[in-house]
């Protein structure tokens, strides 16, 4: 999420999560008059209703059923969506009549299925709709997947309306996408009134737990909790060599967590950390590199992990905090094989830290910023000690608000209040429209039966192969996460890839999350590489070179995936002693291979010289065997992977020490 820009008497309005306007850069516009009003009231309501659905408030002596809570919703945050987004997808400082329209179908046809929602459920309406509703059911359809092009961008809309029509159709495609054939009407009256499409899983977890943790960010951000996390980062680890590189790491997998978006993260942390690295002799595209790697990695680090960790939850039906508990050593993994390449080619290019000026004390910082501090140790108690990830965003976002009242400066005043309402409305309006759309694809797969038989041809090519399998997963997560958000990637992939991969008796937590890395790898791989591009225009150098150096820089994420869903103990899914070994040769591993790419063996020396190619080879190869330290496919236990890796390693360390040692001799004489 982007940082509230303030002007006088003016509210901005960003591109929010999950989005990217994700071609492009955010539009700032100034929301005005009605509009504004509008959007405060329907913003106001919806947390209203959820805050009174979630905790049982009783408000106005009545909690909904599910599926009137969700029609509520969905037309309140669709309303929002054409009073913020226009017809380009931009934010829009006056509603065209074309919108105004588009929102008054909103209210109409919302409204009928709120009035409606208990016939609704007696009746069966999704397979035997009255005339007038199907008539509804087409109108609000139409209006998601209007909604869903303006904030998803027109990839993911082409997807999702191809998608919705499928049903109608789907007796006349060639097999294997052929499957069960409705007429349209039919079709549209199940996109509507069932719990399987618009409203089904996507929807119920954004309508339980995702919306706290938007609001949360929100807060966050308002507060000023943006920068105290940056300048954490900025005295653990500004002044070492390579500093400002690190700061990005450490600073965008943070706020890359809270707000799920890739995109948004490259172009507010790195319009500040991309400047500072060029300023210490990184190279613009090593620069604009790191960034996206560093974002990129966000949306899979714990304990938030955006939007889609909650609705893999869902898909699961397991306690969130089991997901970012399996999460977290891989994150862990992938963001220390970023930092150990940051600091070989830091030392491999002689470049330093900060100067101490720009460095503030980390004392200081902990000393001013520490209710950041203390609300985020509240969010983790609550999630993880409590398991109660339902009311930690709010809770959290209380306390902050409440102390956050006692510092002169940041006090919460009546239009500060306006625009943090106002920002929480267009992020959770813009997620809603995304989430709406993506239900139409589960709808569509559910209406058909279509998944099940895609399930089967996988199975059928792969055979017994699992490895097979899950290359051809990894392929297929690649090419749908291009022009897809990580939360529609993800739920696409959820229901056509991970039954079959989860057939193959694989670990399901660690399938799930093998989908979802390999997903996000589209943002760093050209010739998409979303956010290597973003990042390449701040720092002024060629996208495709740019996003060439992430796929190096963030080369871990290709390996990874495969390393955990073949070896649940880097997952967490075994016992402790064999957990810690897994844990200890995967990041001894993961230090060889960021060294060997970097051509740099940190506290010994450079890979230089005659054969430096091969020897660079030997020591990634050594460290991908030391990381792997069971494959139980070729029969291989751990102490054989673990002897080849360091059998392989030991070479390229023994050149480097052998060549660094001569290095003050050569000079002397």
């Amino acid at each position: 999420m982007l940082p509230l820009a303030q002007k006088k008497e003016e509210y901005v309005v960003t591109t929010p999560d999950p989005v990217l306007k994700e071609r492009g850069t955010a539009s700032e516009k100034v929301q005005i008059g009605i509009p504004r009003l509008l959007t405060l009231a329907l913003t106001t309501a919806a947390l209203l209703l959820v805050i009174n659905q979630l905790f049982n408030l009783q408000l106005f002596g009545a909690v909904l059923l599910e599926g009137r809570y969700l029609n509520t919703l969905a037309t309140l945050f669709l309303g929002v969506t054409f009073l913020t987004f226009d017809v380009r997808g931009e934010g829009t400082r006056r509603v065209s009549p074309l919108n105004w329209l588009l929102f008054a179908a909103t209210l109409a046809s919302g409204g009928y299925l709120i009035a409606n929602a208990m016939r609704n459920l007696g009746e069966g309406w999704e397979f035997a709709a009255p005339e007038q509703a199907q008539w509804v059911a087409f109108v609000f359809t139409a209006l998601v997947l209007e909604a869903t092009r303006r904030t998803g961008g027109i990839v993911l809309a082409i997807i999702v309306t191809l998608l919705t029509f499928y049903p109608s159709f789907a007796g006349h495609v060639p097999a294997p996408f052929s499957g069960f054939q409705s007429s349209l009407s039919e079709t549209f009256a199940y996109h509507a009134y069932s719990s399987e499409s618009i409203f089904g899983i996507p929807m119920k977890a954004f309508g339980g737990v995702v919306i706290g943790f938007i609001i949360f960010g929100v807060v966050l951000q308002q507060t000023g909790g943006g920068q105290f996390f940056n300048d954490l980062a900025l005295g653990l680890v500004g002044r070492f060599r390579g500093g400002a590189a690190k700061v990005s790491i450490f600073a965008s997998g943070f706020m890359g967590s809270m707000s799920g978006s890739v995109i948004s993260n490259v172009l507010t942390t790195g319009a500040v950390s991309i400047p500072a690295m060029r300023r210490t002799g990184f190279s613009a595209r090593t620069a604009a590199a790191t960034e996206a790697c560093a974002s990129t990695g966000g949306v899979l680090m714990p304990p938030v992990m955006g939007a889609t960790a909650f609705v893999m939850a869902s898909f699961l039906s397991t306690p969130y905090v089991n997901i970012a508990i399996a999460a977290a050593i891989p994150s862990a993994l992938f963001y220390f094989a970023l930092f150990a390449q940051i600091d070989a080619y830091a030392a491999r290019n002689g470049l330093k830290g900060l100067e101490p000026a720009e460095v503030p004390r980390l004392r200081d910082t902990l000393r001013e910023g520490w209710p950041y501090a203390l609300v985020f140790a509240l969010l983790i108690f609550m999630m993880v000690g409590l398991r109660q990830e339902t009311a930690a965003p709010y809770a959290s976002s209380l306390l902050l608000l409440v102390i956050n009242q006692f510092f002169p400066g940041q006090r919460m005043t009546l239009r500060k209040l306006r625009d943090l309402l106002l920002n929480i409305g267009t992020n959770l309006a813009s997620l809603t429209s995304v989430i709406l759309g993506v239900g139409l694809i589960v709808g569509a797969f559910s209406a058909t039966g279509l998944a099940g038989t895609l399930v089967n041809e996988l199975l059928f090519i792969a055979g017994d192969n699992v490895f097979l399998l899950l290359i051809m997963g990894a392929v297929t997560a690649f090419i749908f996460g291009m022009g897809m958000t990580a939360t529609a990637c993800y739920i696409f992939l959820a229901i056509v890839l991970a039954p079959a991969l989860e057939t193959g008796g694989l670990n399901r937590i660690a399938v799930h999350l093998f989908i979802l890395y390999w997903g996000m790898v589209s943002y760093i791989t050209p010739p998409v590489a979303l956010g290597a591009f973003a990042a390449a225009n701040l720092a002024g150098t060629s996208p495709l070179r740019a996003g060439f150096e992430a796929m190096r820089l963030g080369s871990i994420i290709y390996v990874l995936p495969f390393l955990f869903v073949m070896n649940p103990a880097l997952i967490g899914h075994s016992g402790a002693a064999e957990v810690a070994l897994a844990v200890a040769c995967a990041f001894s591993g993961v230090a060889l291979i960021s060294m060997g790419l970097q051509g740099y063996v940190i506290f010994v020396g450079t890979l230089d010289g005659r054969g430096r190619h091969l020897l660079r080879v030997l020591l990634a190869l050594g460290g991908f065997f030391l990381a792997l330290p069971a494959m139980p496919f070729m029969g291989i236990g751990y102490g054989v992977t673990a002897v080849i890796g360091l059998a392989l390693a030991a070479l390229p360390i023994a050149v480097a020490y052998r060549r660094d040692r001569a290095k003050p001799v050569a000079t002397q004489a």
